[in-house]
């Protein structure tokens, strides 16, 4: 008699197609990752680059604002009247600004979303 040895069966190894197919979805896994990456890395550039051009720019119209009211202060030969046009000139600009609110806030709204859609 012949005795039976206990083997496990031999599983077959799988199909190339099965193999294409795994690799397939490990490189759209990773495809999709590195998409993620690069747009949520150009949305963080962008915001920053913002950021600095706005700080700049805020530096300057400070500065560029007491140098006019410093102007005007001269040439009235009054140091409150200087002020007092340029904080008049502010608040002629608010006014403005508020009444014109939904006007500018269109071309806001569609660049912020044409920055986070690029």
């Amino acid at each position: 008699m012949e005795e039976k040895k206990d083997t496990p069966p031999q599983t077959p190894p799988p199909p190339p197609l099965f193999d294409q197919l795994r690799e397939y979805a490990e490189t759209k896994v990773k495809l999709v990752k590195y998409q993620a990456i690069e747009g949520g890395s150009s949305i963080a550039a962008s915001i920053i680059a913002d950021v600095v051009v706005v700080i700049c720019s805020a530096m300057a119209f400070i500065f560029a604002s007491v140098t006019l009211a410093f102007y005007l202060a001269y040439l009235f030969n009054s140091l409150w009247e200087g002020f007092a046009c340029v904080g008049g000139l502010y608040l002629l600009i608010a006014i403005a600004v508020k009444y014109n609110k939904k006007r500018l806030e269109r071309p806001i709204v569609n660049t912020l979303i044409q920055k986070i859609l690029k």
